[in-house]
């Protein structure tokens, strides 16, 4: 019998796959998205929980499109928005054809990949990725300790360097069904502009702030008249405030120099910083902030 695939090639009809990008904070889920669409669709940073909503990032051939779907790392909740953020990730099983379990190569399988794992079905696709920060035996050896999960292809990736990404990609467009065309061809990310620049603020924000202060801190637009953009920088305590201004203003100075460095040019950032006691706690805050 001729597959759905088989089919679709035949008739020159349209293909598409959505594929949630899964795993525990900081393996690289949100690189891997950016590389792959080949632009920054997610912030980054090596602070957890910095992926707190989800992107789709989609790559696009003449005849098929990729919906990638960036998901918060899969953790354990110490706070009412860890909680929104896992249940965010694990709702887009149900909502997606494939799913791309991402392992760090640079250390060992542990209790938090696991417990994602058990989650997940048995055609599920392993990336280990920082292939290019890991040797060849480490890579070797995350290879054989993911086998255990039984799933049904494993993939050693970089999203660094885009090693094994070339692969990777040939494969999923190779799943994808026949279907419409969800995104037009100029269209890489569902993101609102909106959503976007609050997001880049909040990344560097993370570059330099250090310690809990990342995890308290949530970022919104609150005017939009271009070239003029503000954003509300909210923390949970006063003490808070003064560290992310920074000594005369440095802080926000610093992040306002790089955040325009990255939009058209012409953009003028201001930035205000608000106390919002306990935001992360409150489920009410939570839903109005996005998340």
């Amino acid at each position: 019998m001729t597959s759905r695939i088989d089919d679709s090639k035949k008739s020159g009809a349209y293909k598409s796959a959505f594929i949630t990008v899964l795993g525990r904070p900081n393996v690289g889920k949100s690189s891997l998205v950016n590389k792959i669409c080949g632009e920054k669709i997610a912030i980054t940073s090596n602070k957890p929980q910095t992926t707190r909503h989800k992107i789709r990032g989609v790559l696009h051939r003449s005849d098929a499109q990729l919906v990638f779907v960036d998901t918060p790392g899969i953790h354990k909740p110490q706070t009412k928005l860890g909680e929104r953020l896992n249940t965010k990730a694990v709702s887009t099983l149900s909502e997606i054809d494939i799913v791309c379990f991402v392992v760090d190569a640079t250390s060992p399988i542990g209790p938090g990949d696991k417990f994602i794992a058990e989650k997940l079905g048995p055609e599920t696709i392993v990336l280990v990725n920082k292939c290019d920060k890991a040797k060849k035996t480490q890579i070797a050896e995350r290879l054989i300790e993911a086998s255990i999960f039984n799933f049904s292809e494993y993939f050693p990736v970089s999203a660094k360097s885009g090693e094994g990404l070339p692969v990777l990609i040939e494969h999923l467009f190779g799943l994808t069904q026949e279907s419409p065309m969800f995104y037009p061809a100029e269209q890489v990310t569902d993101m609102s502009d909106r959503d976007y620049v609050a997001e880049l603020v909040r990344e560097q924000l993370l570059r330099i702030m250090q310690k809990e202060i990342p995890h308290s801190i949530a970022t919104r637009v609150t005017e939009w008249e271009w070239p003029r953009i503000r954003i509300e920088i909210l923390v949970e305590r006063e003490s808070q405030k003064g560290i992310v201004i920074g000594h005369k203003g440095e802080n926000l100075k610093r992040v306002g120099t790089e955040v325009r460095k990255q939009l058209s040019d012409g953009a003028y950032i201001e930035l205000q910083v608000n106390v919002d006691k306990n935001w992360q706690k409150r489920p009410d805050e939570i839903e109005r902030l996005g998340y």
